[in-house]
């Protein structure tokens, strides 16, 4: 099975799915068989390297009064998933950078661990994840080569490989993050409970056990 995760460091959904789909996965007994490809998908590419903002503030202009109601349930979710949501710390900047940074540890077999780091530097430190030094300094936390990350950061290594991604992510009909692709059927959410979760990955389509899962479901 071919597991493809569209997301994006700015994303607290994305954080939640994460922490989901972890738990999703190490319950199931073919995890061995599925392959995981984290894919970017940037929320907002004309961001520039120096954060402004909050996120809450900008959700507050996104939803205005119903805005704490919602910003008090994604910090509840991710509470319930171990996962501390400053909303109130985060503020939005560019994650190209970010993306590339994951590129290079999925070629060192540590995606997973990187965009965890990533992660919680954002979501829950209120780190600038577009400033180099911090980028430099969690891929050594995730055991990556100091000099690799050096190199890859200080030039454009991986670049085309964030632009597939998008490219990709059109390609399938990804419209927002997270979002799965699995065996390249058509994008659902990344941020379902896990026992949908579960339901999915084992869903067969010829219709001989499993669940369907529309695309469209709401979180």
């Amino acid at each position: 099975m071919k597991l493809e995760i569209y997301a994006d460091v700015l994303c607290p959904w994305c954080y939640i799915g994460k922490r989901r789909l972890t738990a999703t996965l190490a319950q199931h007994t073919g995890r061995d068989s599925i392959a995981i490809i984290w894919r970017g998908y940037e929320l907002a590419p004309d961001e520039g390297r120096t954060p402004g903002p909050t996120a809450a503030e900008a959700m507050a202009g996104w939803w205005g009064e119903q805005a704490p109601a919602r910003i008090a349930r994604i910090r509840s979710l991710g509470a319930a998933e171990g996962r501390e949501l400053n909303l109130q710390l985060a503020r939005p900047v560019n994650t190209f950078d970010a993306h590339r940074l994951v590129k290079l540890a999925a070629d060192r077999g540590r995606a997973d661990q990187t965009l965890e780091l990533l992660l919680h530097a954002y979501h829950t430190e209120g780190l600038n994840v577009a400033d180099l030094q911090v980028l430099r300094r969690l891929g050594g936390e995730a055991g990556l080569n100091a000099g690799e990350v050096r190199a890859v950061l200080d030039g454009d290594g991986y670049a085309d490989e964030v632009h597939a991604d998008r490219r990709r992510a059109t390609e399938h009909g990804v419209t927002g993050v997270p979002s799965l692709v699995i065996n390249g059927r058509p994008p659902v959410s990344g941020v379902l409970p896990v026992a949908d979760l579960q339901a999915l990955l084992r869903y067969d389509p010829t219709g001989s056990h499993g669940l369907p899962i529309k695309p469209d479901q709401p979180r």
